[in-house]
């Protein structure tokens, strides 16, 4: 049988009339409906030809490349039984396709109907109808003792993923080294972009030609890892946000992991992905099964832009995914640090009610022995010393003044000098004999042991039960996991899946509590963390300049919603850069909003122009955390510009930042992209801009306002003031119709 796929701009393409395992023909643009004559002279025409000195018969690359096929590049499956059953020569079972209901719009829950069963002739096409297609490819190799089933999933956004569930059949265990996820590119990309970036430097991309060979990207951290690449890009030459074909995957997995690009001279050229597992790391008993990662997979006939737009409208399609206004937070760290003290922070919170906060976090130094980051990690209850009367007093303040509390807790770690490792150094992740290398004097306290597991839950539970009102757990995670053991062997694979368990309980037993993923700032942020937390902490700077950068690529795969985005203090705490309060307040504006700063010391005028900026985020925020997300490919490297579109098109607003000096004295001209061209706009400074910030940009000849049709701002644009390094001008754009 022939499958066909079809969701939103995308089609799936499956040949499955053959023995073995069946190979995609097609993912990429939509081929429109296709009849069962059509479907089988497509994938006869895409059979490749037999060339000299090569098979005696055409290969070609199935949904996990075997060698027994002709395949001579990376393997889909690594293992082996004690040396035999090392390679494998799967056979097609059957395919099914379902049609699963759609996830209700207002974000309850599915209905468990199971779906409709849509296969039973020659071929198949898809997408008649609302919900998600799920193909399921069985197949089994007797010989080596395994069956597998392939799962993939279009969904009402376009958006692809693949999942490999690989079992143990044989009488003996099986060694499993590595299984991945792959899907073929045509061609025509013949450029790859990723992301790599360091502490406080996350997101950083780079771009080069593909050339022949792999691209592979590892994650040894243990968790996603600064560096980890959100998106793997394969496009069509120069393809930028707003034009050029692009495909792209993400690896979903908070633990070691890999994402590869691969060109052969066969002509064939993939991207692929999955956990990357330690030696006897995974070793499959007689009946047992392993599933890999989701690989989220995504196509663009318009760049970069057409992809965040397939993930923002699948994330936001989740049934779990915030409904409610993402409250404006304020996080003590960069206030107070470890010097806890309940008058201070009382006096805070009164500030921060003033100038429009809706959350308030308490972050770290608030538990035994925590006066310092040496010390107290994993003795999770209130220190007595420093809040001899609770947490109770400064939440109920909190709460009094109309905010939400929230609390900070890194319950993965535990420091040496604490209670808990004094009392249990077995419940440590560690190499036999010896501790990893300390990293921030702590270590990996090791969920797999079920009774380190169980103290971590019911300390955690004990804090939120025994206070009233504790909203939201800002969850750290501050190391690398370095030799990771569990009982000697290799054990980032356990941890991960732990984390996950404890992250599920713990929301199962309170209900409406949220979660943020903070990480040393963006070193976990993937799509599974994300399935049980409401936000992620992008990057532990707070620097206006970074950050542009940090948030433009973090926004590839997440919409800014769920991306934590504060307002820092006049000079960064992490690179001493000194930033007016508009540059910081427009590049905040983009996101989950919130403030880092000790605001209980600024001046009534800061405050003021702050309640301003606060006020706008809050009356924005409706287009802000719901409209589709526009980057501008501007020329001159020193100019950024990004904007948030209404989908009806009726309101927008862009942010133009200088980054820098250019050799252009005046910049050319900005265009505004995704407005309706036929459309005609006011564009004009956002209503709402403290004047501080306005007459910055004061300046004669230019004029705060104009009217023209959306064609006129996406293909000429708009000259905009010569703004002086690390300055911004927010331009709010309205339907004048």
């Amino acid at each position: 049988m022939i499958v066909h796929l079809r969701r939103a701009r995308t089609s799936l393409v499956l040949d499955a009339r053959g023995t073995g395992l069946p190979r995609i023909v097609h993912w990429g643009a939509d081929l429109g409906p296709l009849g069962d004559d059509d479907l089988a002279a497509l994938v006869d025409a895409t059979i490749p030809p037999v060339v000299p000195s090569s098979f005696d018969a055409p290969t070609v690359l199935s949904l996990l490349p075997e060698a027994s096929a002709g395949w001579s590049g990376r393997p889909g499956l690594a293992g082996h039984r004690s040396g035999r059953d090392w390679s494998t020569a799967f056979r097609l079972i059957g395919v099914d396709v379902v049609e699963e209901p759609a996830a209700p719009a207002d974000g309850g829950e599915v209905p468990a109907d199971g779906g409709k069963v849509l296969t039973g002739g020659p071929s198949y096409t898809g997408g008649v109808n609302r919900g998600p297609l799920l193909a399921t490819v069985r197949a089994a190799d007797p010989g080596a003792g395994l069956s597998l089933r392939v799962e993939l999933t279009l969904d009402p956004a376009g958006l692809l993923t693949l999942r490999h569930r690989l079992r143990n059949d044989g009488d003996t265990p099986y060694e499993l080294r590595e299984l991945t996820a792959v899907l073929p590119v045509p061609p025509v990309a013949t450029e790859l972009l990723d992301l790599t970036g360091r502490w406080c430097r996350e997101r950083a991309p780079q771009r080069h030609p593909w050339p022949m060979g792999t691209w592979l990207r590892e994650g040894r951290h243990g968790r996603t890892g600064h560096d980890a690449t959100l998106l793997l890009v394969a496009g069509t030459p120069g393809f930028g946000f707003g034009h050029g074909e692009v495909w792209a995957v993400h690896t979903a997995w908070s633990g070691d992991h890999l994402t590869y690009a691969e060109r052969r001279p066969t002509g064939d050229a993939l991207l692929g992905g999955g956990e990357l597992l330690a030696p006897g790391e995974i070793v499959l008993a007689p009946g047992e099964e392993y599933a890999t990662p989701l690989l989220h997979a995504v196509h663009s006939t318009t760049g970069l832009d057409g992809l965040s737009d397939v993930l923002h409208t699948h994330l936001r399609a989740r049934p779990g995914h915030p409904r409610t206004p993402r409250p404006v937070t304020l996080n003590v760290w960069e206030a107070v640090y470890f010097d806890h003290d309940l008058d201070r922070l009382t006096a805070l919170a009164d500030r921060a009610a003033e100038v429009g906060v809706e959350r308030f976090v308490l972050d770290d130094g608030w538990f035994a022995g925590r006066r310092h980051d040496r010390a107290g990690l994993g003795d999770w209850w209130v220190d007595p010393d420093v809040w001899p009367d609770g947490l109770q007093p400064l939440i109920d303040h909190v709460r009094s003044r109309g905010m939400q509390f929230g609390l900070w807790v890194e319950p993965e770690m535990v420091n040496p000098d604490s209670e808990l490792f004094r009392a249990h150094p077995d419940w440590v992740l560690q190499a036999p004999d010896r501790l990893p290398l300390p990293w921030r004097h702590q270590q990996v306290l090791d969920l797999a042991h079920p009774a380190a597991y169980e103290h971590v839950l019911s300390r955690l539970d004990a804090v939120l039960r025994g206070h009233d009102g504790i909203a939201y757990l800002k969850w750290d995670h501050n190391r690398d996991l370095t030799e990771a053991g569990h009982r000697g062997r290799p054990g980032v694979h356990g941890q991960t899946v732990a984390a996950y368990r404890l992250l599920d309980e713990l929301r199962a037993r309170h209900p409406g509590l949220e979660i943020e993923s903070c990480s040393s700032g963006g070193a976990r942020v993937d799509l599974e963390i994300l399935r049980r937390t409401d936000r992620v902490w992008a990057s532990d700077c707070n620097d206006a300049l970074e950050r542009l950068a940090i948030q433009r690529w973090t926004g590839l795969l997440l919409p800014p919603e769920l991306v934590g985005s504060h307002i820092g203090p006049t000079r960064s705490h992490t690179t001493g850069r000194v930033h007016d309060l508009g540059f910081r307040a427009v590049t905040a504006l983009f996101g989950h909003h919130g403030i880092e700063w000790d605001i209980g010391a600024i001046s009534p005028a800061e405050r003021a122009e702050l309640a301003a900026w606060v006020a706008l985020h809050k009356r924005l925020r409706p287009l802000l955390h719901a409209g589709r997300v526009v980057r501008v490919d501007h020329p001159d490297p020193a100019v950024q510009a990004h904007g948030v579109v209404a989908h009806d098109g009726s309101h927008a607003v862009y942010a133009v930042a200088r980054l820098a000096t250019s050799a252009a004295q005046v910049p050319g001209p900005v265009r505004l992209p995704g407005l309706d061209p036929a459309r005609r706009y006011r564009v004009r400074p956002a209503d709402g801009v403290p004047e501080p910030a306005l007459l910055q940009l004061a300046e004669p000849g230019w004029s705060p306002g104009v009217t023209l049709p959306g064609a006129v701002l996406a293909t000429v644009g708009l000259q905009l003031p010569a703004l002086h390094p690390e300055q911004a001008l927010l331009l709010e754009v309205t339907a004048a119709d």
